[in-house]
């Protein structure tokens, strides 16, 4: 370490940290009330039972395409601006979720989610923003103590679920989506104490840094895009047909919230120490353990539809995203200069988002179109579609690694 960097000043960067922390556990909490009634309530009022996870769908399809428009923007008018476009979007989405519910309208549903779509791709960006005004050597932490921040989310949505969800009965889940309305009412003012300056405006002709095709092309950026399409979209797709199969197999509703809650813990609970691995090991190891959970995750969902077996996959499920996902992260950081961040950033969510959206989709139609109303048989579908989609993965990051082991010989 040289003298300048023993004296870097990162009290800023650990104020907005803290901020962000705040951020990702209190309207974060929002996401896995979704996750659980989106598909529930799909459920509920879409005619044909393939759609009854769209509205989860509709989250992620919009979230992939509100990354880039939100990345640009916050580019031009700083971070502080998106993130409370985010939570204006969630608070309006709820309020239209509660009102389909209680008309019994699908396209409606569909509506309000697409709304939290625009709130999810806001929340992506928080990991982004913990770097902006931090040193070098606190940003993998950076990332992932503000992904840690999602343990609140994890105790708290669910437990808003089980708690209001039935609360304005004969209106099954509307309470959870008044709870979804507050959690962001309660965003704004917290979001307003950031202090992340507007990045400087571009003179005009001044250089913006090489094209994104050159960017993307470099191994380690497409690598690092690749690890965490797959870690997320694999996460979706089995998180998202969990609770119905867990009611699918005769367990009450409280219960598939149980087993999301300890989903989303593990999810977050390793990100008080994934910066240091990360830091210790490097990414490339990091993401390898995460696909190798990921792996194991489906292996124990196919062992069997206990309340065990339902709970540890889901375990294994929040940990593989953890490390795959966050390690991902940590990769791109090294690949591209400030002044490219914001339009590598935005496409990075982007293909993220897209291949989240696809998953969610194709989780409604393995669960109930291959399995054709057999439960056991779309859940199978699920978790053996997870494997080649890790097989790829796995190859890119092998030959990532055995290239940059042959330049550093």
């Amino acid at each position: 370490m040289t003298q300048a960097e023993a004296f870097v000043d990162d009290s800023r960067a650990l104020r907005n940290v803290g901020v962000l922390v705040a951020a990702q556990g209190v309207m974060g909490a929002q996401m896995p009330i979704s996750f659980v009634l989106g598909g529930l309530a799909g459920q509920m009022l879409a005619e044909n039972k393939l759609y009854a996870t769209l509205p989860i769908s509709m989250i992620v399809l919009v979230s992939m395409f509100a990354a880039p428009v939100l990345s640009s923007l916050m580019g031009r008018y700083g971070r502080r601006a998106g993130f409370l476009i985010g939570v204006i979007a969630g608070a309006i989405g709820a309020a239209i979720s509660v009102w389909a519910l209680v008309e019994a309208n699908f396209t409606a549903l569909l509506i309000g989610h697409a709304m939290t779509g625009i709130y999810m791709a806001a929340q992506g960006f928080y990991r982004f923003a913990a770097t902006d005004t931090a040193s070098e050597a606190l940003r993998p932490k950076a990332i992932s103590w503000v992904l840690a921040g999602g343990l609140i989310s994890a105790v708290l949505g669910p437990q808003l679920v089980i708690f209001f969800g039935d609360a304005f009965l004969p209106y099954p889940f509307v309470g959870g989506y008044v709870a979804i309305i507050a959690l962001n009412l309660i965003g704004i003012p917290l979001l307003l104490m950031l202090d992340i300056p507007c990045p400087p405006r571009r003179a005009k002709g001044a250089p913006s840094g090489r094209p994104l095709r050159e960017i993307v092309a470099q191994p380690r950026v497409y690598t690092a895009i690749i690890c965490a399409m797959v870690s997320y979209a694999l996460m979706n797709l089995m998180m998202t047909s969990t609770p119905l199969a867990v009611v699918g197999c005769g367990f009450p509703t409280e219960t598939a919230a149980s087993v999301v809650q300890f989903h989303v813990l593990a999810m977050f609970a390793p990100s008080f120490f994934t910066g240091h691995l990360i830091a210790r090991f490097g990414a490339e190891k990091v993401i390898a353990a995460g696909l190798t959970l990921l792996l194991a995750a489906g292996i124990v969902a196919l062992s069997g539809v206990e309340l065990t077996q339902f709970y540890t996959a889901l375990i294994l499920l929040g940990l593989g995203w953890n490390f795959g996902f966050i390690g991902a992260t940590a990769m791109l950081g090294g690949g591209h200069t400030p002044e490219e961040r914001s339009k590598v950033q935005g496409f990075n969510d982007f293909l993220v988002f897209g291949m989240v959206a696809v998953a969610s989709f194709a989780s409604g139609g393995l669960m109930n179109g291959l399995g054709a109303g057999d439960v056991l048989l779309g859940w199978t579908a699920v978790n053996v579609a997870m494997v080649p989609f890790l097989l790829l993965a796995g190859g890119v990051l092998l030959l990532f690694v055995l290239r940059k082991d042959r330049l550093a010989a």
